[in-house]
């Protein structure tokens, strides 16, 4: 899933500078174009002008911990794969020769990716999905009312996830899906525990 098509969802490309700077943004989408013509803020008229102000702090946080995640992860394939003498061109080849005995898998290498997808895992079911929903929540300045765009958007990237895998997600993704659209919905929903 990408950023930008999450903070295009929510027309943030200059959310931020125009809060940094204090002015009033205009209020229809249309005077809210930037020089790329596309959405910057919008802000809703009521009582009060809305202002959405995304959680800079924990994009970045977050942002920065799956990169050491990916490279932790991407390590363990190396180590995986510097065994090998094949070349396999998709990561779906991979894991289907891994599955099929193709590959062998050192003891050790095997432990730790068990680990890291298991029910308590960094990739497991619940750890992701938990980090899905507090970017998304980031992205919204925990505003409950762009869940609905939020969860068109993490429903677009699993889509995207899956073209770029060449069919069908594994399991895991999927619930990992489910589950975060369930939280994402009890959040919109005001059911959050």
């Amino acid at each position: 899933m990408d950023i930008n098509n999450i903070t295009s969802v929510l027309g943030y490309e200059n959310s931020t500078a125009i809060a940094k700077e204090g002015k009033t943004a205009p209020k229809d989408a249309a005077n809210a174009a930037n020089n790329n013509g596309t959405a910057a803020a919008v802000y809703e008229s009521g009582e009060s002008e809305k202002v959405v102000k995304r959680d800079d702090e924990t994009i970045k946080r977050m942002t920065a911990d799956l990169e050491q995640r990916k490279a932790q992860l991407r390590n363990l394939v190396e180590q995986m794969l510097s065994k090998q003498s094949k070349t396999y061109t998709s990561l779906k080849e991979l894991l289907t020769a891994v599955k099929d005995g193709e590959i062998q898998i050192d003891p050790e290498v095997q432990k730790q990716a068990e680990e890291d997808v298991s029910e308590d895992g960094y990739w497991g079911v619940e750890q992701t999905s938990e980090r899905l929903v507090s970017f998304a929540k980031a992205l919204s300045g925990s505003n409950p009312e762009y869940a609905d765009k939020l969860i068109d958007a993490v429903k677009e990237g699993f889509k995207q996830a899956e073209e770029a895998w060449g069919g069908e997600l594994p399991e895991i993704s999927r619930k990992t899906l489910d589950a975060t659209l369930k939280k994402l919905e009890n959040w919109r929903d005001g059911k959050e525990a």
